[in-house]
């Protein structure tokens, strides 16, 4: 397994060639959304919203925020999730968690708001322990196909971001997470939103080929973990 510092130099020398495309997909985006044929009003506004709220903000890797929601909304347009009240959701998944924003003063609809208010994590009194929290939390993904959809793309994003960035022990626990919780949601949500049934298989695939490569290489056996619970 190669080692955290190596990984981290590894990613620093690939970054410094990274075009900042910040502003390539911004433009994209715009222009997507303003097809007088097939306008998309919520995107559009989510978009100017988003960059507003994440302006100044970073990432671990030190990478614009607005990079990730962007990359998410073009990723998800490339495999034909083009539908607006999904892409406004995605556009703005990270901003009442991230910088404090109530849900209800999202600039966007009812639908695209009940998307966010589910793709945030709120801890009820109820809940015994953060474990609890995240097994409500995933599982309550099933009452919002957008937001659904939407922390699929979130974490393969993510799984694909993290080697040089986050310790291996941080890494570790993510992909247990998405192997433990969010590809059985997925599974599930296969059955309940049936319009989505290739999308969702296609996600989980692909989520699942990361996370299972990312396990293998941190001499993970999640299989037999899972035999064990």
């Amino acid at each position: 397994m190669i080692d955290f510092e190596t990984m981290k130099n590894l990613r620093e020398k690939r970054d410094k060639v990274k075009k900042n495309d910040t502003h390539d997909m911004t433009v994209f985006l715009r222009g997507f959304c303003s097809d007088k044929h097939n306008p998309k009003p919520e995107t559009l506004r989510a978009l100017g919203y988003a960059r507003k709220k994440h302006q100044n903000q970073f990432r671990d890797n030190d990478e614009p925020y607005i990079v990730h929601p962007l990359s998410m909304a073009c990723f998800a347009i490339g495999l034909g999730l083009t539908d607006d009240n999904l892409l406004a959701v995605i556009l703005l998944h990270d901003i009442c968690e991230d910088t404090g924003t109530a849900v209800s003063d999202l600039p966007n609809n009812e639908i695209v708001k009940h998307g966010v208010k589910y793709m945030t994590i709120q801890k009820l009194p109820s809940d015994e322990d953060k474990a609890e929290t995240k097994r409500r939390y995933y599982w309550s993904l099933l009452e919002d196909k957008n937001a659904l959809i939407c922390k699929a793309l979130d974490r393969y994003s993510n799984l694909n971001d993290m080697l040089g960035v986050f310790e291996p022990e941080r890494i570790i626990k993510n992909v247990r997470e998405t192997h433990n919780l969010l590809l059985p949601v997925l599974k599930q949500a296969r059955d309940i939103y049936p319009e989505y049934t290739n999308e969702i298989h296609i996600l989980r695939k692909i989520l699942r080929n990361l996370n299972n490569n990312l396990a293998i290489a941190f001499g993970v056996d999640l299989y037999a973990e899972q035999d064990n619970q």
